[in-house]
């Protein structure tokens, strides 16, 4: 979700010890992204109607594998939701705004503080628990309507079977899973070429116990990069082989596979800005995806 102007590289790594990597740099990052202009957290906390751009997308890719709500306003109104790797808590606030009662779950102890405190502003009461996702169907400890995760989320996940299953821990039976990220195929073109498409990254799986790393003081916001002192992180990438099939062999059955054009974010660099998202100009418009979703659901037992 960054461009490194380093070399990324692939390296053998203990996970335990990347998650703590990752963890550090996302407490830094959620500090810079708490005074963000892009997140503008006062603006977010104050108007009641406003949803962020990113679950506005979603829900337009889910709303149709859902019963037709009372409420278009409101159309997860009665639903229990779980919003895995919820950062700090725009998406989230923007989910229960939408009439969901919410539980948030991320690996950063800050940017829960910064989601907590968010919420307070806003008025609305979200539960929020610290856990690594592939171990929150433990930490959570109840199970959902729907669980929600988008988006630039699995790239920070080693093992998407462990993923999977903690998703399927979590959702009752009937219960519905929604996932949006970045298209896997996108992520094999090199995001620190300026001005060009050109292919720089793997797109299968690494082998066991590898992870790809750099190390610098980025993130994707607005903001001092010089608070970020945790600077080495670690990512996996994953085919839509591996996301699709984690997901079958947890025992949830796919409703819909889709592919879109548009990322909240200048993933690469010719990307230009399309309203509140941004997209790739001619001619990669009609040569690339962007965004990968899924929605899946776990059968009544």
């Amino acid at each position: 979700m960054t461009r490194p102007e380093e070399p990324i590289e692939e390296v053998r790594v203990d996970v335990e010890s990347a998650r703590a990597a990752n963890r550090a740099n996302w407490d830094d990052r959620a500090r810079v992204h708490a005074d963000s202009t892009e997140y503008d957290l006062p603006g977010l906390a104050a108007d009641p109607d406003r949803i962020s751009t990113v679950i506005s997308d979603d829900v337009a890719v889910l709303g149709p594998h859902l019963p037709a709500p009372a409420d278009p306003a409101r159309p997860l109104a009665g639903y229990d939701v779980c919003h895995l790797q919820c950062h700090i808590g725009t998406d989230t606030l923007s989910l229960a705004r939408l009439g969901g009662r919410l539980t948030g779950v991320d690996l950063s102890p800050v940017s829960l503080e910064v989601a907590r405190d968010l919420a307070d502003r806003a008025g609305v009461a979200i539960r929020f628990v610290e856990s690594e996702v592939t171990a929150a169907a433990d930490a959570v400890g109840e199970r959902f309507d729907l669980v929600h995760t988008s988006i630039g989320t699995i790239c920070w996940v080693a093992d998407l079977d462990a993923w999977a299953h903690a998703v399927a821990g979590l959702l009752r039976p009937g219960g519905t899973f929604f996932f949006r990220d970045f298209h896997p195929f996108l992520g094999v073109f090199d995001d620190t070429v300026r001005g060009e498409v050109l292919v720089g990254n793997r797109y299968w799986p690494l082998p066991s116990g590898h992870a790809v790393t750099y190390d610098e003081a980025l993130t994707y916001t607005d903001g001092d990069p010089g608070r970020i002192t945790a600077t080495r992180n670690y990512e996996w990438p994953h085919t839509i082989g591996e996301i699709v099939n984690a997901l079958l062999g947890a025992g949830l059955r796919i409703l819909a596979l889709e592919e879109g054009r548009e990322l909240p974010w200048q993933m690469l660099d010719v990307m230009v800005p399309n309203g509140d998202n941004w997209v790739l100009p001619p001619p990669w418009h009609d040569q690339l995806p962007a965004t990968l979703s899924v929605v899946a659901r776990r059968d009544q037992e």
